[in-house]
């Protein structure tokens, strides 16, 4: 009987110190220890629907990233409230590096319109995948032919110039707004439910402009039906090549445009930051993702985690004072 108490004993001692063991290990996993990091498969949070250009451009990127880090990566769809409702579920996903989320311009916006009280400070970024400058584009046969003689034109014609956007509020309508500051002229902001139905509007003749994206405007560019004048970005757009930048044309004008990123909550540990950021850098990099983002018409640009981080800043700056001016928040 002695005997027998003994090994239970002993099998108890046994089962504690692999409870402890693996309580120990969850530990440093959670705290940083990245000697076994990632040994399980990651999961990216996508805040829109399936199908879209953030949820097919983020599985293109994972399927690249799984190579370098060596294990799988499922994306998880989680649309709503212009993806606040995905981005806030990222923000409070666990910070032990397995959740990570695809993040785009809208979440430096949604505090200063009063949509959520989510900000970027919820997040550690780790790469910029993409952006997507404003492009502003008219119809082949308008009577102005660069951006200069736009401007020119705007002001002998004060309020007449008619801009359509993606709706009051959204990126579009900000780039718009961007440009009649810049060049100080005036223009008529024309709110459509999505930059598609501005583009058949503008190719319709119901209104003279756009400040949509390059990728959004390609097709009737090719067709011959609209000519864009120039892309508010700091480089030129490589689906638009041939296209001057606004700086190029005179105008000092901020870049603004759509961008994507990954980024993870922010408790996150540095060190699995580290990891992510080099393992995502170097996926879109690679010629299988570079030849999907051109074929699609989606721009490359890439900044690690410290230049994403600035860039969030400054974009979170610039648009709480543009959605202020313009009365926007609620």
């Amino acid at each position: 009987m002695k005997k027998f108490k003994g090994k239970i004993v002993f099998l108890l001692i046994i089962i504690l110190t692999m409870f402890l063991v693996a309580g120990c290990n969850s530990e440093k996993d959670s705290s940083g220890d990245t000697s076994n990091y990632p040994n399980q498969s990651i999961k990216i949070i996508v805040p829109s629907s399936a199908g879209g250009g953030t949820d097919s451009t983020t599985r293109s990127l994972a399927a690249q990233a799984e190579k370098k880090l060596g294990q799988s990566i499922g994306i998880l769809n989680k649309p709503g409230a212009s993806g606040s409702v995905g981005m806030t579920e990222g923000a409070n996903a666990k910070p032990d590096g397995y959740t990570l989320t695809m993040v785009f311009v809208e979440l430096t916006m949604y505090k200063h319109l009063g949509l959520s009280p989510l900000t970027p400070d919820e997040f550690k970024p780790v790469a910029m995948i993409n952006f997507d400058p404003a492009a502003l584009t008219v119809r082949s046969d308008a009577p102005y032919n660069t951006l200069e003689e736009f401007i020119d034109y705007a002001r002998e014609h004060p309020g007449e110039i008619s801009v359509g956007n993606a709706g009051t509020g959204s990126i579009w309508h900000i780039a718009a707004v961007n440009l009649a500051q810049s060049a100080n002229i005036k223009l008529n902001h024309v709110p459509y439910d999505g930059a598609a139905p501005a583009v058949t509007a503008l190719v319709g003749g119901h209104i003279d402009a756009v400040t949509v994206s390059p990728a959004e405007v390609k097709a009737q560019l090719d067709a011959g039906n609209l000519k864009t004048l120039a892309v508010m970005a700091e480089q030129r757009s490589a689906l638009i090549p041939e296209v001057p930048t606004f700086k190029e044309s005179g105008i000092k004008a901020e870049s603004i445009g759509t961008w994507r990123g990954i980024v993870v909550p922010k408790a996150t540990p540095d060190k699995k930051v580290a990891i992510l950021e080099e393992a995502f850098l170097a996926a879109a990099k690679e010629k299988e993702f570079q030849d999907f983002m051109k074929n699609n018409g989606l721009g490359i640009q890439l900044k690690n985690s410290q230049e994403f981080k600035k860039f969030i800043t400054k974009n979170e700056e610039f648009f709480g004072e543009m959605i202020a001016e313009l009365g926007l928040g609620q």
